[in-house]
């Protein structure tokens, strides 16, 4: 017996060790090393950034980091407006694609089980292609000479073509098209296991339909809405091929920021301050939303 019990222990220690294992070694060691880079300055050489320690005149070496970057970050226009730019655009496509997979999602949960699976493969079936390919595709779909304006004009509907590409329209749509699986999916999720026995006591209490919605179906499944919110908010906030291909000049995100540090300019302690203040934006919301919906159980 106590063999067994301590067979029982290590096996579980070994479940909760290898995932904990895997987040430190891939996700917090190199969120230390980019954390590291940004307190240092850029140089021309090989790594393009000093050393964080420097070998000083005692024994000890002589810590060299500094906050810099992170002024920098908050005191110039341009960091503060793209990071202003990347949450408004992330909330405004979260909340689009929220009002568009929710009818979607209640759907599939209400249909049958015989089209809920064919239903699914329809809503995943766009990342059977390459998500480059996928946002690519629409600049030859929203471009002058796309499917959608020669369309309207072979309809008579427009006479000359309609700005539809190198805008925030185009990056709206890019973002809601290729992130709305990640909203229909958990909230698909939530509303499949929901007790629709529910409803009908709610209709039999009196509730018009709406009514039994917005108080009985809407709250339970806000779990899966904070966490479809969450899907699409934190890659849509730094995201940089759906503003690089379908975006314009006057498209400021973060993650084009990034990318022009880190490749034109080479400053690879400011890009890596960018990221850990990205990091710390995304996480932000992330924990506080997870506090405010976690059931009463799991925060006892």
């Amino acid at each position: 017996m106590k063999a067994a019990g301590r067979l029982t222990v290590r096996a579980r220690g070994l479940v909760v060790g290898l995932p904990f294992g895997w987040l430190v070694l891939f996700v917090l060691l190199p969120s230390l090393i980019v954390f590291a880079i940004s307190l240092v300055e850029p140089r021309l050489g090989a790594p393009p950034f000093t050393p964080l320690f420097s070998h000083g005149s005692g024994a000890l070496p002589r810590f060299d980091g500094k906050l810099d970057n992170y002024l920098l970050i908050f005191s110039d226009s341009l960091y503060v407006a793209a990071f202003l730019s990347s949450i408004r655009i992330a909330v405004s496509a979260a909340l689009i694609t929220l009002v568009l997979a929710y009818p979607m999602a209640y759907a599939i949960a209400r249909t049958g089980p015989r089209w809920r699976t064919p239903l699914l493969m329809l809503v995943v079936l766009p990342f059977w292609t390459s998500f480059l390919i996928r946002v690519y595709a629409w600049t030859g779909i929203l471009n002058s000479n796309g499917l959608v304006n020669n369309a309207l004009r072979h309809l008579g509907v427009i006479a000359e073509p309609l700005p539809l590409l190198h805008n925030e329209f185009a990056v709206y749509l890019g973002i809601v098209y290729s992130y709305l699986p990640f909203m229909v999916l958990p909230i698909y999720a939530v509303l499949e296991r929901l007790d629709w026995k529910l409803l009908e006591a709610a209709a039999d209490l009196g509730a018009p339909p709406w009514r039994a919605f917005l108080r009985v179906t809407l709250p339970l499944s806000l779990p899966g809405i904070v966490a479809g919110l969450l899907l699409v908010f934190i890659p849509a906030v730094g995201e940089f091929i759906i503003p690089e291909l379908l975006g314009g000049p006057g498209t400021l995100m973060i993650g084009r920021v990034l990318w022009t540090e880190f490749f034109s300019n080479h400053d690879w302690p400011l890009a890596s301050a960018l990221a850990i203040v990205l990091l710390v934006l995304v996480l932000t919301p992330a924990i506080a939303l997870a506090r405010v919906t976690r059931r009463p159980e799991d925060a006892a």
